[in-house]
C-alpha cells in the first residue's frame, strides 16, 4: 500500500479504475495448491489481458476451502507477480474477527494494495453487531478495506448500515453483489464517500453511464470472456470511462454470443439452483489454457458430458478459436 490509513478513501478513489479480475485458486490433481499454475495464470492476466487489478482468495478463489496458510500463500504469489503491473485486492474475510485481522495484516505486510472482507456469515447478528465487527477489524489494521456485500453470506447489508460502516476511517469501498436497485440506494446514501462496484459484466456499461462507476471489480469476466488477442471488454471499458458511450456500446456487443454461454453455465446454476459455479468456471478456464484443476468438496466436478457440452458451446461462439496456439497446448 502506498498511502497512510487516514488516506485510504482518497487512495481508493484514485486507484480503482478499469477492469479487475476475480481469479480462481488452481489446484494440482493431488489437491495441492498449484503455485506454478497460479504464477502462469497471473502472467496471462497482467501481460496477456492487461487487467488493472486482481482480486484473489475470494468467492471465485474458493476461500472457504483453503487453509489459512494457503490463503496467505496465494496472496504472496499474486502480489509478487503483480508487482509493477497491476494492483491487488486480497479477500481476507473470515467469520472470526481475529482470523480476519490476521489475514488482513498479512496481506498488508506482503504488499497487497487493499483488502476486502465478506460480511461475517456466522452467527446471525443484528446491524449493531455487524457494525461493531467491521469497526473491530478496521481499527486493527492500516490497509484500506472494502466491504464484500454478497448474498453468499446469507444476508445483505442494508443501505443504512452500509453508509454507517462507510464512515469508518479506512473503509474505502464496497462490492455490491445485489440488485441494481439496492446499488442505487447505497449510492444515494454514500455518495462518493467510498468506491462502489457491482460485479455484473452485463451491467458494467450501464453502471458507468448512469452511476459513474469507475471500476469493474470482482468477477471472472475479464479472463473468461476475452483472450490475449481479443479484448473487447478492455476496449469498451476504456471507451466508456472516456464517456464515448456509443462507441463503447458497439464494442460491447461483440461479447453477446459469449454472454449467452456465461448465463447458461455461470449465472443459471446460482440463480436457479443456488450452486456456486466454480467447477464450471474452472473447466472454462482450462479450455482457455489456464491452470485450474479440481474443485474442493462440497462442490462437485462437472461430468464428462457437461465438460463436452461446455466446450461445444464455447466453440460455437468462436472464443476458443481465438486462443493462441501456444496457450491451447496447455489446455490439452
Amino acid at each position: 500500500m502506498n498511502y497512510r490509513k487516514s488516506e485510504a478513501k482518497e487512495a481508493a478513489r484514485a486507484q480503482f479504475r478499469g477492469v479487475w479480475a476475480a481469479i480462481t485458486t488452481p489446484f494440482t490433481p493431488d489437491d495441492d495448491l498449484d503455485e506454478t499454475g497460479l504464477r502462469r495464470n497471473m502472467r496471462h492476466f497482467t501481460d496477456g489481458l492487461g487487467v488493472d487489478g486482481i482480486f484473489c482468495t475470494g468467492t471465485m478463489g474458493e476461500f472457504w476451502a483453503l487453509t489459512k496458510e494457503e490463503r496467505k500463500r496465494v496472496v504472496e504469489i499474486v502480489v509478487e507477480e503483480a508487482k509493477g503491473k497491476c494492483k491487488v485486492i486480497a479477500h481476507t474475510g473470515h467469520h472470526s474477527p481475529n482470523e480476519t485481522v490476521d489475514l488482513t495484516r498479512h496481506a498488508q505486510d506482503v504488499g497487497a494494495d487493499f483488502a476486502i472482507v465478506i460480511n461475517p456469515y456466522y452467527p446471525a447478528a443484528g446491524e449493531a453487531g455487524i457494525y461493531e465487527w467491521f469497526k473491530c477489524v478496521a481499527s486493527r489494521v492500516d490497509i484500506g478495506i472494502w466491504m464484500f456485500d454478497t448474498g453468499y453470506a446469507g444476508y445483505g447489508l442494508s443501505p443504512e448500515l452500509t453508509a454507517r460502516i462507510a464512515d469508518i476511517e479506512n473503509i474505502c469501498g464496497i462490492k455490491v453483489g445485489r440488485p441494481i436497485e439496492h446499488y442505487a440506494a447505497v449510492k444515494k446514501l454514500c455518495g462518493d464517500k467510498i468506491v462502489m462496484s457491482h460485479p455484473s459484466e452485463a451491467d458494467w456499461l450501464k453502471l458507468m453511464r448512469e452511476y459513474d462507476q469507475r471500476v469493474h471489480m470482482s468477477s471472472a469476466a475479464p479472463f473468461i470472456l476475452q483472450t490475449a488477442t481479443w479484448r473487447p471488454m478492455q476496449k469498451y471499458t476504456e471507451l466508456g470511462l472516456q464517456g464515448r458511450f456509443d462507441e463503447a456500446e458497439k464494442a460491447s456487443r461483440e461479447l453477446d454470443p459469449v454472454r449467452k454461454v456465461l448465463d447458461k453455465w455461470m449465472r443459471d446454476p446460482w440463480v436457479k439452483h443456488r450452486i456456486i459455479p466454480i467447477a464450471q468456471l474452472k473447466v472454462w478456464s482450462e479450455l482457455l489454457g489456464l491452470a485450474a484443476g479440481p474443485v474442493r468438496a462440497p462442490l462437485l466436478p462437472l461430468t464428462d458430458g457437461e465438460r463436452q457440452a461446455l466446450r461445444a458451446d464455447l466453440e460455437q461462439t468462436g472464443l476458443l478459436a481465438r486462443v493462441p496456439a501456444a496457450h491451447q497446448v496447455r489446455a490439452a
